[in-house]
């Protein structure tokens, strides 16, 4: 394969994986059916959690899903068709990163978005499904032992990297692991504050 190619592939991977995942889900939910600005409530986020606070648990769980298909799509249809490097699982990687990046700094809300926890683990199980099934399982037992939606997002997505490993994921894959936690964890910054300060709102 010829470096224009493999170019024009990468190219190509980097623009549609960032606007699948810049897609706008739980704001233009909030913003159909109660005409509200989501970024103008709460945290301020357009993700799932926030869109609870607007809506309700049901789309609580509807957005969950909606986010993390954004993220799992671009990455599967890549892993499938894009063939330059395929032997290295480079490209699924450099669509995961732009689909997380998409998601939370959206070209269509002025780079603002989400924190990017469940299209960040419709990566993961896109790329592993079984480290991605691992994943979600954690971040729903600790959400639910600790009642708060950040402490089960950091935990679930720092310990992403070791059960990357831990099932033979391909490097690259390992590698994506490490940067999407600290990606997400430093999303998460306001979050640790919060729960520094004991003022962290919990699931009720």
């Amino acid at each position: 394969m010829d470096y224009t190619e493999i170019l024009r592939q990468l190219a190509f991977v980097i623009a549609a994986s960032y606007l699948i995942g810049s897609i706008p889900t739980g704001y233009i939910i909030v913003k159909l059916f109660t005409g509200q600005d989501i970024r103008t409530i709460g945290s301020g986020s357009t993700g799932a959690t926030n869109v609870k606070r607007v809506m309700g648990k049901k789309w609580f769980f509807i957005v969950m899903f909606l986010d993390a298909l954004k993220g799992a799509l671009p990455v599967i249809l890549t892993a499938l068709y894009a063939t330059a490097y395929k032997d290295w699982g480079l490209l699924p990687v450099i669509s995961a990163i732009c689909a997380i990046l998409g998601h939370s700094k959206s070209v269509f809300l002025n780079f603002t978005g989400g924190k990017s926890v469940a299209s960040g683990v419709g990566t993961l199980m896109a790329l592993n499904w079984q480290a991605g099934l691992i994943i979600a399982l954690v971040w729903g037992c600790v959400t639910w032992l600790t009642r708060y939606v950040s402490v089960g997002s950091i935990v679930a997505l720092a310990i992403s990297p070791f059960i990357m490993w831990f099932l033979n994921a391909p490097i690259a894959y390992i590698i994506y692991a490490l940067i999407a936690a600290i990606y997400v964890i430093w999303l998460h910054r306001e979050n640790i504050k919060r729960l520094k300060d004991g003022v962290e709102n919990k699931v009720r």
